[in-house]
């Protein structure tokens, strides 16, 4: 066992509004410069709908993400060295501009200068990228609250098998919000895609990134990455992605888009994880059980063998006290509300959702109650199960059913003025509606000062 620390990041989509303030506030931090105007580290999309880029969860078009060989071996879907090789100076699975858009800002000149006239002058949008006017037709939140919804959402790669399902019940239509950036996965296949080896995944806190300086533009990774989160600077010739705010992190403060979120949906917090097993998870044969097999990867901090294990992998003690109190370890090991996205690309994703819990009141008047209604939600099941299990509904049903338990239970004691209390449905409560700020964000400091000791000595990990 070899234990490694992980920070990891929870959204609770029951409290998701879809206002875009995390997008707008990573856009204006991290790609606001030429280059990357099309890039939306965070974005977010409504669901169902093809997303951005476009289709981006097909990977039958784009192979992103790993695959099973006939021997059971995990091997890139978009092929090994050999295959890169042979196309390394033209990569067929890249998205175009128009799958993810072309940005246009508008001539306000033609505003402020308009001559007088009997007609109104108007701005019209220009290309940033060309300088030419066009007009516009596609955008990241272009299928906003199911905009376009009829011509777009068959497409969603997530309908597939439930199509018949999906038209009967349309005059009860559903959407969630699915707030996204980088998953920063434990298998991460955008860092094996790459050449140049200018992709990899920080040992001390798993954050994956990008070395500016080694990368050589050959997009492999943007190919490789089945969550389509890695972009190319067109200007400089450089993958980019989301950084997960690591400035910020190692000073102990939260990411932008975590900072800003109205909605205060997010959570971020350690996990510690045997990495001596990601690839054995990772290889899991059956799709539906890799779910539980990236659970059983995670440790608990409060194990006092875990803990000794740890400090001698060098986790620091500090670290170890935050893993203890981290809210996704709470959210989605110790109580599994919380699921992760496309768990069948076999990256191992660190970003968990907890599931919307869909309107059921009306379904639930009858004698059976709220856990009968369940499964007739508006959001289906199985729809939520696509996105977050491989297509198992077990573990969703057993989120669901547990945040409707919570309601009831705070319904009894609020409105109805039941006695009694339980302490882990209080928790649950507690973490989920009225958390503080020191509470949804638990992220240990730094370790600038060992990294500086270290510098000073002119020692590398080499030493002795």
């Amino acid at each position: 066992m070899k234990v490694r620390a992980q920070l990891a990041m929870v959204m609770n989509l029951d409290k998701c509004i879809g206002c875009h303030t995390c997008s707008v506030t990573c856009k204006n931090v991290w790609t606001s410069r030429p280059g990357v105007e099309y890039a939306w580290f965070n974005n977010v999309e409504t669901k169902p709908g093809v997303g951005y880029p476009r289709e981006w969860e097909d990977q039958e078009r784009w192979q992103g993400g790993w695959e099973l060989d006939d021997g059971g071996h995990l091997r890139l879907k978009a092929g090994g060295r050999l295959e890169k090789l042979a196309r390394i100076f033209a990569n067929p699975d890249l998205p175009s501009i128009e799958d993810y858009y072309e940005p246009w800002t508008y001539d306000y000149g033609a505003l402020t200068s308009a001559p007088r006239s009997q007609v109104q002058p108007t701005a019209r949008p220009r290309s940033r990228l060309t300088g030419r006017h066009v007009t516009p037709s596609w955008g990241p939140n272009w299928e906003d609250d199911l905009a376009g919804a009829p011509a777009h959402a068959p497409r969603d790669p997530n309908l597939r098998a439930l199509e018949e399902q999906v038209r009967l019940d349309y005059e009860q239509v559903f959407m969630l919000y699915l707030p996204r950036v980088c998953e920063h996965c434990l298998n991460p296949a955008c860092v094996a895609s790459c050449p140049s080896g200018a992709m990899y995944k920080r040992e001390e806190d798993g954050i994956v990134l990008v070395d500016q300086e080694a990368c050589r533009g050959w997009r492999m990774c943007v190919s490789g990455c089945p969550f389509k989160k890695v972009y190319f600077n067109w200007e400089r010739g450089k993958a980019e992605k989301c950084t997960l705010c690591y400035p910020r992190i190692e000073r102990g403060d939260p990411t932008v888009c975590s900072e800003t979120c109205v909605g205060r949906i997010r959570y971020l917090g350690l996990l510690l994880y045997d990495a001596d097993r990601v690839e054995e998870a990772a290889s899991t044969p059956e799709e539906r059980d890799l779910y539980e097999a990236q659970l059983s990867l995670f440790l608990d901090p409060d194990d006092p063998e875990v803990a000794a294990r740890a400090r001698a992998d060098g986790v620091p003690e500090l670290w170890l006290d935050h893993a203890r109190r981290s809210p996704v370890w709470k959210l989605a090991a110790k109580w599994r509300l919380a699921l992760p996205l496309h768990p069948e690309y076999r990256t191992l994703p660190m970003v968990w959702y907890v599931p919307p819990l869909s309107p059921v009141q009306g379904a639930a008047d009858d004698a059976d109650g709220v856990f009968a209604a369940i499964e007739r939600l508006r959001i289906p099941v199985d729809y939520l199960a696509g996105l977050f299990t491989a297509g198992d509904p077990e573990p969703v049903l057993r989120a669901l059913r547990r945040l409707a338990a919570l309601r009831a239970y705070m319904r009894a004691r609020t409105v109805d003025g039941a006695d009694g209390a339980d302490g882990e449905l209080d928790e649950i409560y507690r973490l989920l509606s009225l958390a503080k700020y020191r509470d949804r964000f638990v992220i240990p400091p730094g370790r600038g000062e060992e990294a500086l000791a270290l510098a000073a000595t002119g020692c590398g990990d080499g030493c002795g």
